[in-house]
C-alpha cells in the first residue's frame, strides 16, 4: 500500500502542545507494515497555531489545501494511492479538497484522539470523510449517533525494536512519568498517604508556577474577553462554565510529602528505561475537564496504554471502561480504580515477582501484535476494501 499522509508533520517549531511524536510513530509503522507513505511539503502543524485567527487560518488553508490536492494528483499518476490517512482537528478540514481527492479515487480517513476531551458531538467537519479512525471507547456512541462511518482502533504506536525485549534488570521503582495537572496531583496527595514508595517525573511537577488573573483594562479586552466567554458557553454549556470557575479558583498548595517524591523532566533514554525496568509502572486514565467535576473526573484510554506494555513494562494503571477491549486484565496489565485498590494491587504486585514477569511478557505480546500501527492498517484496508 501506498498511503498518502497528512500527520501532523511540521516544518517549524510551534507553541502548540507536543505534537511532533505522531509523525515518528505512523511513519515508522507504515513502513514496519511493508507499506509506503508519501506527503507534501507542507506544514500541518501550523493550522494548529491558528486555531484563534481566522484570518491566519484561512490563509493556511488555501495555500496549503492548493499544495496538497496539486501533490496527491501528480503522485497518484507516477504510483497510484491507496488512501489518504490525516490526523486533523475539525479547523483543519477543507472539505472541497477533500472531495476533490476522493474524486481521484482515493478513500480518505481521519484518526482523532482527543474526542472525548474535545467534543460532546462529533464535529460535522468529519462526515466527509470516508473513514474516521476512532481510539476512544468512550466516543463510539457519538460515531454511532452520528451514523458517520468509523472504525475503532488502538492509538498508533510504535516502539523501535531495541526496546522491545523485556528489561535485563528490575528497579524497585515505583513510577510514574506524566505532565502536573490538578487531578494528578489530587491523586497523587492521596496515593502518598499510603506506604508506596512513588517516584514521579515530567514537566512541571518541579516548577514554581505563578497563576495570575488580570483584565486588560480595556473596552476591547473586555469585549474580546465576553466573546470568548460566549464561545465557551455555546461549545461545552452553562454547567461547564460554571465548573470552570470553580477550578479556576481551585489552587491547593502541594504537600511536602508529594514534592519529596517529584524527580522533574527526564530525557528519552531515561523515559524508555525508567517504564521497562520499574517494578511497577502506572498509568492515570483521568483528564481535566470543565464538563466533570474534580472530585468525579471522567477517564479514557491513553497512548500509555499501548507504549507501556509494548516496552515490556509491569503496568498498573487507572481503569477506564474499553480497557478489557485491549488487554486481559489481570494477566496482561494490572488496574485500579482508586488510591486505596491502587495500593493493594502495588503491594500485590512487589510481593509477586512471577506475576510481574507474566505482565510484562504477556502484556507484550499482545500490544505489539494486535495493537500494532501494521494491523491496525490491515483493518482499515479490509474496511475500505482496497486490493
Amino acid at each position: 500500500m501506498n498511503i498518502f499522509l497528512a500527520f501532523l508533520q511540521a516544518k517549524t517549531a510551534h507553541p502548540i502542545p507536543a505534537y511532533s511524536f505522531w509523525e515518528y510513530y505512523i511513519k515508522n509503522g507504515i513502513e514496519e507494515a511493508g507499506c509506503q507513505w508519501t506527503e507534501a511539503d507542507v506544514d500541518w502543524a501550523e493550522g494548529l497555531a491558528h486555531s484563534h485567527n481566522q484570518a491566519k487560518l484561512e490563509r493556511w488553508k488555501t495555500t496549503t489545501w492548493e499544495k496538497v490536492v496539486a501533490a496527491i494528483r501528480k503522485q497518484h499518476l507516477q504510483k497510484p494511492i491507496s488512501f489518504f490517512l490525516s490526523y486533523f482537528y475539525p479547523h483543519q478540514v477543507e472539505k472541497e479538497a477533500i472531495k476533490k481527492i476522493q474524486d481521484l479515487g482515493i478513500p480518505c480517513v481521519n484518526f482523532f484522539c482527543d474526542n472525548v476531551r474535545e467534543f460532546t458531538k462529533v464535529p460535522a467537519e468529519f462526515a466527509v470523510f470516508d473513514l474516521n479512525w476512532v481510539p476512544e471507547y468512550k466516543a463510539l456512541p457519538f460515531y454511532k449517533k452520528a451514523k458517520y462511518n468509523y472504525i475503532h482502533l488502538p492509538m498508533p504506536m510504535w516502539v523501535a525494536q531495541r526496546y522491545r525485549g523485556l528489561p535485563d534488570t528490575e528497579t524497585t521503582e515505583i513510577s510514574f512519568i506524566g505532565s502536573k495537572d490538578i487531578l494528578r496531583t489530587m491523586l497523587f496527595e492521596e496515593a502518598v498517604q499510603y506506604p508506596i514508595d512513588l517516584t514521579i517525573y515530567g514537566a512541571g511537577w518541579t516548577e514554581e508556577t505563578i497563576t495570575t488573573i488580570a483584565g486588560s483594562g480595556t473596552n476591547k479586552g473586555l469585549i474580546k474577553k465576553i466573546n470568548h466567554q460566549v464561545q465557551f458557553i455555546n461549545r461545552f454549556g452553562l454547567a461547564a462554565y460554571i465548573e470552570k470557575w470553580k477550578q479556576r479558583n481551585y489552587r491547593p498548595l502541594m504537600s511536602s510529602a508529594l514534592q519529596s517524591r517529584l524527580s522533574g523532566k527526564i530525557d528519552f533514554d531515561s523515559y524508555i528505561k525508567i517504564t521497562k525496568e520499574s517494578m511497577v509502572t502506572l498509568g492515570v486514565s483521568r483528564y481535566p475537564s470543565f464538563r466533570h467535576s474534580l472530585t468525579k473526573p471522567d477517564t479514557y484510554s491513553r497512548l500509555r496504554d499501548i507504549e507501556a506494555p509494548m516496552l515490556g513494562a509491569c503496568y498498573l494503571t487507572e481503569y477506564t471502561a474499553g480497557l478489557e477491549e485491549l488487554y486481559d486484565l489481570g494477566s496482561e496489565i494490572e488496574t485500579y480504580s482508586n488510591v486505596e485498590e491502587m495500593a493493594q494491587k502495588i503491594e500485590k504486585l512487589q510481593k509477586d515477582k512471577q506475576l510481574r514477569l507474566q505482565l510484562r511478557n504477556m502484556g507484550q505480546k499482545r500490544a505489539l501484535s494486535e495493537h500494532s500501527i501494521a494491523n491496525s492498517l490491515a483493518k482499515i484496508k479490509l474496511q475500505l476494501n482496497i486490493k
